[in-house]
């Protein structure tokens, strides 16, 4: 698999408009082939065909040999390196691999393994392995996605084992918004497994200032690893006379010494509550610069210090490749770093990984869904990093380890303390919120209701969306709605609630662990906007493949199609609640949907704008404050009809819409 989330655009969106069809496609390299390997006195001799024309344009190939191996980085022009021989070690399986804007290709592989017969005694060369998380956010318990925090300890530990020098090391947000299991506990959960995981540095996100100053303190008290930011024009709130976050850190293991520096997002002020940076008197804030001259100025301190390798931790994310250009925040500040051989990135909860300015940059995918193992090798006589290799150890490789005992032993018990807070009531409903295949009487319908046109229960949710962020509009896809409201998939403890069955009539009370059934992902709420251009097309796109998951449940506006029309050219009118049109301009509106889809998630790519979308909290938050803001005025929240907010028309083809 590449290691970039390809997004690959034949034409190109300008401010939302078409531009004529392009005969190029801009996607990330083909992998080079017939690798070969010859034992030489400097090293392996790798050699390679090239890969085939790309664009946008190969600029590097990147040869390495797995966990503990020593990579080398060489031009666009090359097709032969030699692999460093590193000490003691007898055995080499070289991977080439391309490198663009976009991303690495899949690696080229050496058919077999050489075995040297006498694994030199020295070497100048030295192997340095990070491992890279970014916004954890509390994710502790494995699930359908997400691989969990004991089994991640056990991967980590068994990474550490192929190299002495290895750390562990995190892009911010390892806590808030998160699940309760954390949230709950005031965060503590997640600070006792990253530091049961060995954590060694993290910087700070801007979920770090989901509460005030005075609570980040307390975590990083609790913290047996370092913090460390170099953006803030102050650190003295966050610090006590125990524990400390510092501009930069330094650390020698295995025999090198390596230095950090970390970076937020200078978008947090507006991402937290009004106060939560705010300390002393007098009205005084944390500062939060977007310039890099803090994280430069900390690097040329760490290498007169004795750094050998700079490592730049940065709380800024890459959000889309268009136009042959890979675009992001985290791409823009990886150009302008000096001093700094690599830099891992996060926020935009999505996986990326190129060459940047001469330096490697990645950032995994969110919550424990992956993390990036990457090598990177140092020439000890001259200084130099010669190249470095980033790869995703993503859940299907996490989820078959064992779990660590410790880790899963704390987690097992938060779990036990927990379980009587998912009984919490947030809320009354008059009847169950459908969704699925078969309700009621009505014919079985040719997929689930909320994949095939309007539900209540999409309504309910894309409505609490609105009232909590206030946007103009709501665009959410129904596949990320997975039980019924109630849920079937959640049995109570407390026999108290009301709850559907056989000879029981509404209303019914609403769980916590209601709410977290039936979203079970754990996406974020993201906020953006697009044109009405663009959101003709994100419509179209939503009804070309009916029935389908990213069929849309939404609020702000109407819509009509017509399935006896083709794909792409099924959508009639577009409207506001007023009936009001929306015009295919470019007239802007705001939007809410989920991290997911805004990141180009279920194929909305070009959609959503992610350059400009802000990650806020949990998508079940918001539908549990709506219900609990009815419970507290006396409402019971109603099933109710359809509003007709959606029409389908083409009788023959589209589900009935109705149902007792």
């Amino acid at each position: 698999m590449a290691l970039a989330t390809l997004v690959a655009i034949t034409g190109v969106l300008t401010g939302g408009e078409p531009l004529a069809k392009s005969s190029v496609t801009f996607a990330t390299p083909g992998a080079p082939s017939a690798v070969k390997a010859a034992v030489g006195k400097k090293g392996l001799k790798v050699s390679w065909t090239s890969s085939p024309t790309a664009s946008p344009a190969i600029t590097r190939y990147a040869v390495s040999a797995g966990r503990g191996s020593c990579p080398v980085v060489v031009s666009a022009d090359k097709n032969s390196v030699f692999l460093p021989y590193l000490k003691g070690r007898a055995k080499y399986r070289p991977v080439v691999q391309a490198v663009n804007a976009y991303g690495f290709s899949d690696g080229a592989t050496l058919p077999r393994t050489v075995t040297l017969r006498r694994p030199p005694a020295f070497s100048d060369f030295r192997n340095l392995q990070i491992l890279q998380v970014s916004d954890f956010h509390g994710a502790l318990e494995e699930s359908e996605q997400n691989a969990g925090a004991a089994k991640l300890a056990t991967a980590f530990e068994l990474d550490r084992r192929r190299s002495r020098a290895t750390f562990t090391v995190s892009s911010g947000d390892n806590i808030g918004g998160g699940p309760i299991i954390s949230s709950f506990f005031d965060e503590v959960p997640s600070i006792r497994a990253i530091n049961k995981m060995k954590m060694d540095v993290s910087t700070i996100g801007n979920h770090e200032h989901d509460r005030p100053l005075s609570h980040l303190q307390q975590m990083v008290g609790l913290s047996r690893f370092k913090w460390t930011v170099a953006n803030y024009d102050t650190l003295e709130p966050l610090n006590t006379s125990f524990s400390k976050v510092t501009d930069s850190v330094l650390i020698e293991r295995g025999g090198l010494k390596v230095g950090f520096v970390g970076m937020n997002t200078e978008d947090t002020a507006s991402l937290v509550a009004p106060g939560n940076l705010d300390y002393g008197s007098g009205g005084k804030a944390v500062t939060i610069s977007p310039s890099v001259w803090g994280l430069n100025r900390e690097a040329r301190a760490l290498r007169k210090a004795g750094a050998q390798v700079v490592i730049a931790l940065v709380h800024q994310g890459w959000t889309t490749n268009e136009n042959g250009r890979a675009l992001g925040r985290l791409v823009e500040v990886s150009r302008q770093l000096e001093g700094v051989d690599a830099a891992f990135g996060g926020h935009t909860h999505q996986n990326f990984a190129s060459i940047i300015g001469g330096k490697t940059t990645a950032q995994p995918r969110n919550s424990g869904q992956e993390y990036v193992r990457t090598q990177i090798c140092l020439n000890t006589r001259t200084g130099e990093v010669v190249g470095s290799a980033p790869r995703f150890v993503t859940k299907p490789e996490i989820e078959n380890l064992t779990e660590d005992p410790s880790v899963a032993r704390m987690v097992r018990e938060y779990q036990q303390e927990i379980t009587p807070v998912f009984d919490e009531k947030v809320g009354e409903v008059e009847g169950i919120f459908p969704r699925g295949s078969r309700q009621g009487n009505a014919p079985p319908p040719i997929g689930p209701v909320e994949r095939t046109g309007e539900t209540q229960l999409g309504n309910l949710t894309a409505d609490a969306l609105k009232a909590t962020y206030g946007t103009d509009l709501v665009f959410i896809n129904g596949g990320g709605i997975r039980d019924t409201l109630p849920a079937n998939g959640y049995v109570p403890n407390d026999q108290s609630l009301r709850r559907p069955g056989a000879d029981t009539t509404g209303p019914y009370d609403i769980a916590l662990g209601d709410i977290k059934t039936v979203f079970p992902f754990g996406n974020n709420a993201a906020v953006s906007t697009m044109t009405g251009y663009q959101l003709w097309g994100a419509l179209e796109h939503a009804v070309s493949t009916y029935p389908s998951g990213r069929f849309p449940q939404i609020s702000g506006f109407r819509f009509a199609f017509d399935l006896t029309r083709p794909a792409g050219s099924r959508v009639t009118a577009v409207t506001r609640p007023d009936e009001t049109p929306i015009q295919r301009d470019q007239s802007e509106y705001s939007v809410t949907t989920i991290d997911y889809m805004a990141f180009g998630g279920d194929g909305f790519t070009g959609y959503f704008n992610p350059e400009r979308a802000s990650i806020r909290g949990p998508l079940d938050d918001a539908v549990t404050d709506y219900l609990k803001a009815e419970l507290a005025a006396g409402r019971t929240v109603p099933v109710g009809p359809l509003d007709g907010r959606i029409t389908c028309l083409g009788d023959q083809e589209c589900v009935p819409r109705t149902w007792p």
